[in-house]
């Protein structure tokens, strides 16, 4: 699976941790004092960290849409493509940023 070069570089500063859990989930806590505004160009790989996220199949991510839209989940960015794939971005009723993304299909 291809890494985004920012990603490489997080990790190799000790910006982000990965935790495995049983079920195979993968688990990224990312560290990143100071961090500016989200690029919201769609073309740019990884421009959105300080979130949550949660990765589904390609194939439920329509799904995804339509669920947060039946509960009145307002979505503050995308759906977007990417390089990396496509994520829609919304806040949880704490205001934290959550992602829904999906690998290429």
């Amino acid at each position: 699976e291809e890494v985004p070069e920012t990603l490489k570089q997080a990790v190799a500063a000790g910006e982000v941790a990965n935790f495995q859990l049983p079920d195979r989930t993968i688990l990224d806590l990312f560290w990143k004092p100071n961090l500016l505004p989200p690029d919201p160009d769609p073309a740019r790989e990884f421009t959105r960290a300080g979130h949550l996220a949660f990765d589904i199949a390609p194939a439920d991510f329509e799904e995804a849409i339509a669920v947060l839209q039946a509960h009145q989940v307002p979505i503050d960015h995308g759906p977007v493509s990417r390089p990396t794939g496509r994520g829609i971005y919304f806040y949880d009723p704490d205001g934290f940023l959550v992602e829904i993304r999906c690998d290429p299909a």
